[in-house]
């Protein structure tokens, strides 16, 4: 059997006009106009069959039918509004997935995230590591960290820092036995690459470094492996700025030179374009974004490019 239901939106006005006692009043907190009201109330009314308001002496009150109506359906309207309140609530709280590759959450994400939990302790954060992106995100996951150009459909991205590479070792290689002091020292010792040895030629044919043979040294699948190698002294990385810099902050690493290379990649934040507004999305991304452009270095736009 079918419910039969009133126009809700004639129902929505003449709850706020029995509560108002007013026609003009429930006007004003409707956004609409008068004679709007009295249309929505007329049909209302000639849908039930009877009438639910009298006016007397300028005065408007409620019929003995509009009255019982108006308490029998004044509890369903704060009903919906408490519901729809909670909802709109839990839209800025409870989990949050994030998706992205283990060395930006080693290097990056997991040593800021207490300032984040607390700013935000109605946030439960949960973290996913990944090795690579699809480009897509499941349903599972509200936001993800991409490293790319920053085009993926479907999707909001929004870059984090501008990305370049630069040379970077332990402190123990500016005095050893072969001391960096130039770029051509770079020939006696070992380059340590991450994914592959693109970068490295690209640096090296940039700088129209003599000598240096690319082709050696190991290669590590993650950019925390290639910066940890380099920090045991095992050869000098070519480390993204963004993922080096705890290291370079404590010590651990030293940048022997000043030459760097921009990269045409980049880390993006990204979430479904449809959720960017999202309560604990948008909190979250807002949240990142600040603290990426506090710690954005300008670097000038002058500097060699990656190239493909």
């Amino acid at each position: 059997m079918s419910r039969r239901l009133p126009p809700l939106n004639s129902l929505k006005v003449f709850e706020a006009a029995a509560r108002h006692l007013s026609f003009t009043r429930a006007a004003e907190e409707l956004f609409v106009t008068q004679a709007a009201v009295s249309h929505q109330i007329k049909s209302l009314e000639e849908f039930l069959g009877l009438k639910l308001f009298r006016r007397r002496n300028r005065s408007l009150l409620l019929t003995e039918e509009g009255q019982s109506y108006f308490l029998d359906i004044k509890d369903i309207f704060t009903s919906i509004s408490d519901a729809t309140n909670k909802v709109l609530e839990r839209g800025s709280k409870g989990a949050l997935t994030i998706s992205l590759s283990p060395s930006f959450a080693i290097q990056w994400l997991v040593p800021r995230l207490s300032d984040f939990n607390e700013k935000h302790p109605d946030i439960d954060v949960r973290i996913k590591a990944v090795d690579l992106d699809e480009g897509s995100l499941t349903d599972d996951v509200d936001v993800a960290i991409y490293y790319g150009r920053g085009h993926w459909s479907g999707l909001c991205a929004h870059k984090l820092y501008q990305e370049y590479l630069v040379p970077v070792c332990s402190p123990t290689l500016l005095t050893g036995s072969k001391p960096l002091r130039s770029l051509d020292d770079l020939q006696f010792h070992t380059l340590l690459h991450d994914t592959s040895r693109k970068e490295w030629k690209n640096f090296v044919r940039h700088y129209h470094i003599g000598d240096t043979n690319v082709n050696q040294g190991p290669i590590f699948s993650h950019s925390t492996m290639v910066l940890q190698a380099a920090v045991h002294g095992q050869g000098i990385a070519l480390g993204n700025n963004v993922l080096a810099q705890p290291e370079l902050d404590a010590g651990r690493l030293v940048c022997p030179f000043d030459e760097v290379l921009l990269s045409n990649n980049s880390f993006y934040l990204v979430c479904q374009e449809n959720q960017v507004e999202a309560g604990r999305i948008q909190i979250f991304r807002d949240w990142m974004l600040e603290k990426a452009h506090k710690e954005q270095e300008d670097i000038g736009d002058d500097l060699p490019i990656l190239s493909d």
